[in-house]
This record gives structure tokens, sequence and C-alpha cells, in this order.
């Protein structure tokens, strides 16, 4: 599919669980430093075009779709605040909602697709909050953390405030209940940017890491990892499972590579894709197509591709 190509770096990348030609694209100016955001929704098909584009007074670090409707997202700001969207509207009736909570910088956004109506956010004020989205305040604060929160992911095969993962601090993640805290694990010797559940295994998680690693476990028997994955050259971005395959997941890394892990076989490694000229931060996998990839990064580029193929390639 042709590349897009945005105004702003590229910090984040969501396929729709609604539509498959559709994506959601986190942007922001100056390296995310300072300045501007915009959050696209792209329409995939012989060209990318752009259905609708938000502006926002700050860079936009993240953003997910909704699960119970098709046309919203929330995004994670980095002046601290939740936005959400409704992209059927104009960017004048939006955004529909804006959630400020947050004392600094909000990192990570996730939506339970379970709870359909709940939503998690991760910032650097050391924070994790829980939401829905008819609340104009969240649910509840999680404060486990003595220091940035980079990432939160639900466990998609449990309820609200059953088992959730709160990561994510230097050298350890834990575990979050309804009741906080039930397991911390010494998992990195630096920070840990990103995590994601396995869509098969409940207790399988993985874990994205500044050490330049990847590490899956099982929370069952954590003392160990199950696998870890070497092979980038900088620090690890972004990890995601496949929702197709229990053994696949894809990373990106500062390196400016994505790559696809299968961690259940010897050689690991079964693809690496260069196409990015800056840092690769954005990576997901398409619920509704198996094989379809989306990354992002500061080169300002979007690309869409089956794995397998040259993401370069019109």
């Amino acid at each position: 599919m042709p590349v897009f190509k945005t105004p702003f770096n590229g910090y984040s990348v969501k396929f729709s669980p609604f539509y498959e030609n559709q994506l959601a694209v986190a942007t922001a100016q100056n390296f995310g430093i300072l300045g501007n955001g915009r959050v696209h929704v792209l329409q995939l098909g012989p060209t990318v075009t752009e259905r609708a584009a938000f502006d926002t007074a700050d860079g936009v670090y993240d953003l997910c779709w909704s699960e119970s409707h098709d046309s919203l997202i929330v995004a994670a700001i980095a002046d601290g605040s939740l936005k959400i969207y409704d992209s059927s509207l104009p960017p004048a009736a939006n955004p529909i909602r804006s959630l400020h909570e947050h004392a600094r910088e909000c990192h990570g956004v996730d939506f339970n697709s379970v709870r359909k109506d709940s939503f998690l956010s991760a910032s650097w004020d050391d924070t994790v909050k829980l939401w829905t989205v008819d609340r104009p305040a969240s649910v509840r604060t999680f404060k486990e953390h003595a220091y940035c929160v980079y990432s939160a992911a639900w466990n998609l095969d449990t309820p609200m405030f059953s088992l959730q993962l709160q990561g994510i601090a230097p050298l350890a993640f834990g575990i979050i209940f309804s009741s906080g805290s039930t397991m911390i694990l010494p998992a990195h010797e630096f920070e840990i940017l990103s995590c994601d559940w396995n869509k098969y295994d409940d207790c399988i998680i993985a874990t994205a890491s500044v050490d330049k690693s990847i590490k899956v476990w099982d929370v069952r028997n954590y003392r160990v990892p199950v696998a870890v994955l070497n092979g980038h050259g900088y620090a690890v971005r972004k990890v995601k499972f496949s929702p197709h395959r229990g053994s696949l997941l894809a990373s990106c890394s500062y390196d400016m590579t994505v790559c696809l892990w299968d961690y259940m076989v010897e050689d690991a490694l079964i693809g690496r894709y260069d196409h990015h000229t800056e840092f690769a931060v954005g990576v997901d996998m398409s619920v509704l197509v198996e094989g379809l990839l989306a990354s992002t990064g500061w080169d300002e580029l979007v690309y869409v591709w089956q794995h397998g193929t040259d993401p370069r390639a019109p």
C-alpha cells in the first residue's frame, strides 16, 4: 500500500477493530518535545486518504479505538489530558470529551475489549487511571509506581477489575487487581517502555526495554523469562502480540526497524523491516486481516504492509 506522510512526527498507530480499512495515527510536532499534535484517521485502499484529522495544542503520544463504538478514539496528550474524539463528527464538534486528572504527560492508553466501556491511561505522574467513557472523572487511580508509567495493557480474557498489567517502571512491572498490586516482577536492567498480553494465553506477557531486549513471561512462574528476544540495536519502543497466532509478536525500535518474532522457536527473529529513516516508535497488527502490519516513526511516515512484502513497495 502507499505510504502516508504526516505533518508531524509519528508516535502511535492503531488499526480499527471494526473496519479493516481504517487506521488511527497519533503525531507530535518537534519530536514530541514542544508544540502541537494531531490525530489522523486514515482510509486504506489503493491510495491512503485522510478521513478525519483533529488538532491538539500539545503532542499526541498514544491512542486507541473504542471497543464499543466504531468511530470513537481516545488520545493520550502531552499536557496530561485524555481526549475522546468521534471521527464521524466534524473537527469543530471534537473532542467530545476532555479528561484532565493526570499531573504530567499521558503516555499510554488502552481500551478493555471485555468490559467495552472501560479504558486505562498511563502517565509520567507515576499513576495509572481507570476510566469509563460515560463518566467525567476517573473510576480509580493506581499509585503503585515511584517513577514514570509508560504503558498499561488489559488482559483480554478477564473482566473489569480483574487482571490488568500496570506498567511500566524501571526494572520491574506489576500485575494489578482491583485491590492493588498482587505481583511485582523484576524484568529488565533498564526502563520498560512497552508491554502486551498474549491474546491466546492469559498468563503470558511480553515486555520491551531500553536494554534492547524483549522478554516473554509466564506469570505462573516468573522467576525466569520464557524467552529473551535479542536483535534490536537500540531501545525497543513498542511490542505487540499477534491477534492471530499465539507465538507471534511485533516490535519497533529506536534502531529504526520493525521486527517480527516467533518466541516459541529457536531462531525467533522471523522478519526485519528497515523502511523507516528515523526512530520507529509505533507498530500494530490488524485484528481483522492476518499478517497486516502498520508502523509509524519520527520520519513522519505511516506504512501499512503485509508480512513478507516490502513496506516501501507501491
